[in-house]
């Protein structure tokens, strides 16, 4: 699961089966059936039929918010059960065309997809599709289960193997279920849980975002979520117990520094920093004193950094490991199931799951067919106080409207909202541009895309779907960024002193990327990333037809060009990536600077300025004594080459030291 502009892409994990077909006349094909659900809604469906000589033929198709695939589906599998031939047929979930298939000739493989093709001597591994929807995982499960040490070499390149397969006995319409989950390893940055029948073959995959699930089993997907998240939970309590490291009592003492001064955005060399449990202690040259008993590190000029900041993230099952591990020490969740998102912060909290302090905002949403798949769901302004009332007792420090609430219940939220301390930011619904949700009591825009639509959406447009996207693609250039309605649209920004979240990072690759680029957020870790997660970034960004893509880039340089008009005016401009945790930070900070912000700047609206805006500037942000001791070590100065920020060699949260190196080769990363 990753998340697009607050979209949730549901991927039917490769690897998972299907579940046991029911057993009919013999010479009959099986058929098996499968419920998409999010959020409690049925949003699609998918079918598999076994024909009696062996083949799966099988059809997925779901729609989110007007996005989601359509795919027809073809495998036949060799006497040892690998995939021999397989295809794949419609379009993914940006509507792109998929075309992607497996030959065997002879004793040769041979695969070809709009992003790849390649071949290999049949028996040398495992072809993974990367459109097989429903279809591809049971065959894997399979043979991962019988495999004897669990584990397959996989086509084009990598491994997958199992980490856990645990028996369950779940009740299902009144009547008892053996049921196994079990956890592949090797697919992507933590392990894939996927729930298995007695034969084998997929039952479910769940979570609170997103189920696939055997029709008329629905009502257990709450009961398999919660042992997913048990085991999940478990796991990661080993890991922070194996690389989270606790200084002395004495503290810590960072010597011969670099030291990043965020409040002047200056450097000052040979710096030492002293922590005592979670706190600043000391901040002073070369002389000053470290405690007798502390653990020292030398930086050896290295830039030591206040923690950074994501703005925009949706927390999911091992992302806080990628944020420790890419310097960032404090995210602002900006929309996640409640009760999901309170059981991580509390384990970040209590140390039993590695992760950055975390500030959250609630998710409201109006109904309709374009409702996210988490969140609140408001129709009338009692519903809609009652909501804020909600967030705000749970401890939540903002709120976030959604694309479906309806425009009167604007103000009656905004003015909930304040009433209550708490900022109000989001989407812009449909049916009002930016322009009406400032002046209704927004405090803030997500997604810079929403800018553009001030002037690029009629009355009549609907931005709940796709549109949002492509009428900012298609004509985003043709948009006088200096002309006078832009600028007067800027200028009532300043007025209201709005900020900006405008996440450029996860529109690079929608407007940029071609089939077979790999997404520019991942191009400086390709050598390091788990091969299947490169290959599952290479599907390329919004279809560009008729040779549009140019056009495409034009646009997305404007949403740059948009980014520094907005500093260029003061307009406070917050970091949020609302794409692959912790790696992401970095290319959106890459991306400020290709702007023409520089770097010293943009480093520090990625740590006091973050700060500032959440009203927490007194407790950290910056590398000041008594502030909270949110550090990051860096090799290089981020001031003068911004890329130097994923560097990371040491990160200090919560008190607590930790390697990056180790934090990344938890999640399959291999050493920079």
């Amino acid at each position: 699961m990753r998340c697009v502009i607050g979209a949730c892409v549901f991927l039917v994990a490769a690897g998972c089966a299907p579940a046991a077909p029911p057993r009919g006349p013999a010479g009959t094909a099986q058929v098996l059936s499968y419920a998409i659900i999010s959020a409690g809604r049925r949003v699609g469906e998918a079918e598999v039929r076994i024909e009696p000589d062996g083949r799966r033929l099988a059809h997925l198709t779901y729609n989110d918010r007007g996005r989601g695939p359509d795919l027809h589906m073809t495998l036949i599998v060799d006497d040892t059960g690998a995939p021999r031939s397989f295809r794949a047929v419609g379009h993914d979930y940006l509507k792109a065309p998929v075309d992607e298939r497996l030959d065997t000739t002879g004793a040769t493989l041979t695969w070809r997809s709009t992003s790849e093709h390649g071949s290999a001597a049949s028996g040398s591994g495992w072809y993974m599709a990367l459109q097989d929807g429903i279809l591809g995982p049971g065959p894997l499960a399979h043979a991962l289960l019988r495999a004897r040490d669990h584990r397959v070499n996989l086509l084009p390149t990598g491994e997958a193997w199992l980490e856990d397969d645990t028996v369950r006995e779940v009740a299902i319409a009144g009547q008892p279920r053996r049921l196994h989950r079990v956890a592949i390893a090797g697919l992507d940055f933590q392990p894939t849980l996927l729930w298995l029948d007695d034969r084998d073959e997929l039952f479910a995959v769940v979570s609170p975002w997103w189920s696939a699930i055997r029709t008329g089993a629905e009502a257990v997907i709450p009961a398999l979520i919660a042992d997913d998240q048990a085991w999940l939970a478990a796991r990661a309590a080993r890991l922070a117990t194996g690389l989270a490291q606790r200084p002395p009592a004495a503290g810590l003492a960072i010597i011969h520094a670099r030291l990043y001064d965020s409040e002047r955005r200056t450097t000052v060399p040979d710096a030492t920093v002293v922590v005592v449990g979670d706190r600043i202690a000391a901040v002073g040259n070369a002389d000053t004193a470290v405690p007798a008993g502390a653990r020292v590190i030398d930086a050896h000029g290295r830039s030591l950094l206040p923690g950074l900041w994501d703005m925009h993230v949706h927390l999911g099952d091992g992302d806080g490991v990628l944020q420790l591990a890419s310097g960032i020490t404090t995210v602002r969740d900006m929309g996640n199931d409640m009760a999901s998102l309170t059981a991580r912060v509390q384990r970040f909290d209590a140390g039993t799951e590695l992760g950055p302090n975390v500030l959250r905002a609630g998710l409201i949403d109006g109904p309709g067919p374009f409702t996210a798949p988490t969140g609140v769901v408001v129709a009338t302004p009692e519903q809609a106080i009652a909501a804020v009332a909600r967030f705000a007792d749970a401890g939540y420090v903002q709120i976030k409207i959604y694309s479906s609430v309806a425009p009167q219940l604007v103000p009656v939220i905004a003015g909930a909202a304040h009433a209550r301390g708490l900022r109000l930011s989001g989407h812009i619904p449909s049916g009002i541009t930016a322009a009406d949700a400032v002046e209704a009591g927004y405090d803030e825009i997500q997604h810079v895309n929403f800018l553009f639509l001030r002037f690029l959406a009629s009355a009549t447009d609907d931005t709940r779907t796709p549109l949002r996207f492509t009428r900012v693609a298609e004509h985003g250039v043709e948009l006088d960024l200096d002309g006078p309605e832009v600028q007067r649209f800027l200028a009532l920004l300043v007025a209201h002193r709005t900020v900006l979240d405008p996440t450029l990072a996860t529109f690079h690759a929608m407007f940029s990327a071609d089939p077979g680029q790999l997404d520019p957020i991942l191009v400086p870790y390709a050598t390091r990333l788990p091969a299947q997660v490169v290959r599952s970034h290479k599907g390329g960004g919004l279809p560009a037809p008729d040779g549009k893509r140019a056009q495409f880039r034009a646009s997305y340089a404007a949403m740059l060009h948009m980014v520094k008009l907005a500093w260029d005016r003061k307009i406070a401009v917050v970091a949020g990536t609302d794409d692959i945790a912790g790696l992401s930070l970095p290319h959106e900070l890459e991306l400020y600077v290709q702007a023409g912000i520089p770097a010293a700047e943009v480093l520090s609206l990625a740590t006091i300025g973050a700060a500032r805006v959440m009203g927490v500037d007194r407790e950290v942000g910056s590398i000041t004594a008594g502030k909270r001791a949110d550090l990051v070590l860096v090799d290089g100065d981020p001031t003068r080459d911004i890329a130097a920020v994923r560097n990371t060699d040491a990160v200090v949260c919560r008190g607590l030291v930790y390697d990056p190196t180790a934090l990344f080769a938890a999640v399959g990363m291999r050493p920079r």
